[in-house]
């Protein structure tokens, strides 16, 4: 039979499907790609059945006794198939219960995740449509990548851009810096990835203008190769939380050398004398210098010093990645970052500053796409109640308590629904033992997606998604230069239907289907939000794209962008009229604001906070845990993708070690080792490496969470059993995974194979 060519997209990149016979028998990446992802191969996985929920069902507990049945047999209580007709009138009338008797706001749109990068069947963004035109729901507000440092920034810089796709291109870092401090890392690893679709990899071109001006460039981070190998960054292996510190001591050298821009500090901040008082010790009698950073950070104080005179003395640039603020204290290191650059006084200048994300995802640094990014409204909220969006299971678990959010008190709402489409909280969320305890409180949960993930596994009404290679979609992101079709490539898989498809019919049951699809079908809304950013694009930049049916045949078209974008540069020369959106109007060093809200854990200035969990306070056995993006997959997508399955090793993830401390421990290459602390305990495989710092492990995120009945130890190495469920602050709420220490050992016991065993636990709840 003929092979047909199906363009399509992902979060990780663009590429076409080759399909025979309904079988996908090849994939190719986009022409214009430089350097695709390895994981665009992986996505023959979403047309395998065994994971897949291939049907509606509905727990039989929960149809048994509905909102009063035993929500601790969530996960063990057996699956019954229902009918597409039955199922959506159970989802509208629990809908309408729940509104009736306990208002709105005791429904909470979770729906928290990177399911299609779709812009028509966007989970999320349908179910909050769909609500919306019913009363409303709770939500959230925030991303589990990034919270602390936007919230922060919000209040001192005026707005969040500079960590979200705004700060300068890579074009200019490439023409005038000299020196390039990048905390926290830049990697292809990230970057391959991108919030609603990628069709260029950038990244690594842009390194390898770096590495042939010359430019200097000092890595900080626990990780040797949170850089490529071939840049040949001089690494400084800094203790996991401590980027404060060294930056303060930073300033604090500038400070003490008078090296500091007095002019810039007067004309373009406010607050800098109580910052002043900070750094010089006036406030609390410790001066903030080199020495003092040592003793934090591990880093030679010699290096340090050395470096505060290179910084004032060439055009750098520091770059901090989205991981430094997913810490308790996160938005201390964004904002001490500001307060560095300050002092140096090159923000503003082109190549000069600070900027935040590169590389957290494949955008962030490139061109910056100036036009309308396609999406279906969510429509107007009649309510607006929210929790922070890492702090679920504080809402579950203690309904009626407040909170506080920048600065002002909030109150958690008492939920009995939670509806959850397109995520998998069972991965991203932290203390995963604590958020199941908070997962038995709603009287009703419903799950829609197209896998059986951990959160699915534990849901009471399932309703199946099919994926986006079963579907016809747009992919577009604001940090892309392109649109991308994505043609549908196969036919469903088993009883699935589209996300669309699933909350129009739910939508019919409650009423309001006509404002819902307002007449459109697929295709007729997809021609719809093309031609939106179409007319975007022409009318405001006068950037012709090509029309619906051209672009759906070629598969995509560009969109009109900016580079050679330097941050504040319209500040830098006139702040008066540029005026920054912040209580000053000018970037602020010291808050008034904050000093009235008087909070322990978010000072009124930038400050070194001791964090809870950190190697200063650790046992002489434990080791910091950092749980990053894994190279093989998007968070749990394709987890037993070719990608993936590459980087794993003997069936379990790798915890990556460093070589005295696995001596010390007594684990070999190879061994399977128990990651443990008091929250929780998983199994891994043990790799021996240089490439991280002492005291550190590296245990990816992403294993399907897959805990045995017996010890509700996970097999399969998912670090969030372990985390530290904890806010960064009282300010942002943001999340703190990054602030965790464990017990790592080797483990001799038996245990099952954790892609097995994971098959079982979905085959004992749904074969009936």
């Amino acid at each position: 039979m003929k092979v047909e060519r199906y363009a399509h997209c992902s979060h990780w990149g663009a590429y076409s499907i080759l399909v025979e016979n309904n079988e996908i028998v090849g994939i190719e990446p986009f022409e214009h790609d430089p350097a695709p992802s390895p994981i665009i191969d992986s996505v023959r996985e979403w047309a395998r059945s065994d994971r897949r929920i291939k049907q509606p069902m509905v727990r039989a507990g929960w149809l048994k006794n509905r909102g009063k049945s035993d929500r601790s047999a969530r996960g063990d209580d057996k699956f019954i198939p229902m009918s597409w007709e039955d199922v959506t009138t159970l989802v509208a009338e629990e809908i309408k219960r729940v509104s009736s008797d306990h208002g709105n706001e005791a429904i909470f749109a979770g729906s928290y995740g990177w399911t299609s990068c779709g812009r028509l069947h966007h989970a999320p963004s349908l179910l909050k449509r769909m609500l919306n035109l019913v009363g409303g729901y709770t939500g959230h507000v925030d991303t589990y990548s990034i919270a602390a440092g936007p919230t922060i920034l919000k209040h001192v810089l005026g707005e969040a851009g500079a960590c979200t796709g705004d700060a300068s291109t890579f074009d200019t870092i490439v023409e005038h810096t000299q020196t390039l401090l990048v905390l926290g890392g830049l990697t292809p690893r990230t970057s391959q990835n991108e919030a609603g679709s990628i069709a260029k990899h950038s990244l690594e071109n842009y390194l390898r203008e770096i590495v042939a001006k010359k430019i200097k460039v000092i890595l900080v981070s626990p990780l040797k190769d949170d850089l490529p190998e071939w840049v040949n960054a001089e690494w400084w292996p800094i203790r996991p939380n401590t980027d404060t510190a060294l930056m303060l001591g930073l300033a604090g050298e500038i400070l003490h050398s008078e090296l500091h821009d007095k002019e810039f500090l007067a004309r373009y901040t406010s607050g800098s004398e109580e910052f002043i008082n900070y750094l010089d010790g006036s406030k609390d009698g410790t001066y903030k210098n080199a020495a003092w950073a040592s003793s934090i950070t591990g880093i030679d104080l010699v290096r340090i010093q050395e470096l505060a005179r290179v910084l004032v003395s060439t055009r750098s640039m520091l770059t901090l990645s989205w991981s430094l603020q997913r810490a308790h204290h996160g938005e201390q290191p964004y904002w001490a970052a500001l307060a560095l650059a300050a002092m140096i006084g090159q923000i503003g200048l082109p190549g000069g500053g600070v900027g935040y994300g590169y590389a957290s995802l494949g955008g962030m640094g490139a061109p910056v796409n100036l036009s309308k990014s396609p999406s279906i409204s969510q429509l107007k909220r009649p309510i607006s109640n929210f929790i922070p969006v890492a702090r679920i299971s504080d809402m579950l678990l203690n309904p009626g308590m407040a909170f506080t959010y920048e600065g002002k008190e909030q109150t958690y709402p008492d939920v009995r629904l939670v509806y959850w489409a397109g995520g998998n909280p069972f991965h991203h969320h932290q203390d995963l033992n604590r958020l199941d305890a908070a997962w038995k409180r709603p009287e009703t949960i419903i799950v829609q997606d197209p896998m059986f993930t951990p959160t699915a596994l534990r849901a009471d009404i399932l309703l199946p998604a099919n994926t986006s290679i079963e579907r016809n979609d747009i992919a577009a992101s604001k940090r892309s230069d392109y649109i991308l079709a994505m043609h549908r490539a196969i036919e469903t898989v088993g009883d699935s239907k589209s996300d669309f498809d699933i909350f129009d019919a739910i939508a019919a049951k409650l009423g309001v289907a006509e404002k819902f699809n307002e007449g459109r079908n697929e295709i007729e809304w997809l021609k719809y939000i093309y031609n939106e950013t179409r007319l975007d694009a022409l009318s405001r930049h006068g950037f012709k794209m090509p029309d619906f049916e051209a672009f759906w045949q070629q598969g995509y078209a560009q969109c009109p962008t900016r580079s050679n974008h330097t941050y504040l540069k319209e500040f830098r020369n006139s702040p008066e009229t540029h005026q920054l959106k912040t209580e000053s109007g000018k970037i602020v060093l010291d808050s008034p604001v904050l000093s009235k809200l008087n909070y322990d854990d978010c000072l009124s200035h930038p400050a070194w906070l001791e964090p809870a969990e950190w190697l200063g306070n650790a046992a002489p056995s434990q080791l910091h845990l950092i749980s990053n993006q894994p190279a093989g997959r998007l968070h749990s997508q394709l987890e037993t993708g070719k990608a993936s399955l590459a980087l794993k090793r003997n069936g379990r993830e790798q915890a990556q070690i460093n070589k005295e401390d696995a001596q010390r421990l007594n684990i070999l290459d190879g061994d399977t080792v128990k990651v443990w602390n008091a929250r929780g305990a998983c199994l891994a495989c043990a790799t021996i490496t240089d490439t991280v710092s002492l005291g550190v492990v590296v245990l990816p995120t992403g294993a399907w969470l897959t805990t045995t009945a017996q010890n509700s130890l996970d097999l399969a190495g998912n670090p969030n059993i372990l985390t530290l469920d904890i806010a960064s602050s009282k300010f942002s709420q943001g999340c703190a995974a990054h602030t965790c220490l464990v017990y790592v050992s080797p483990y001799s016991d038996e245990a099952p194979a954790a892609m097995e065993y994971y098959q079982e636990l979905i085959d004992n709840v749904s074969t009936v």
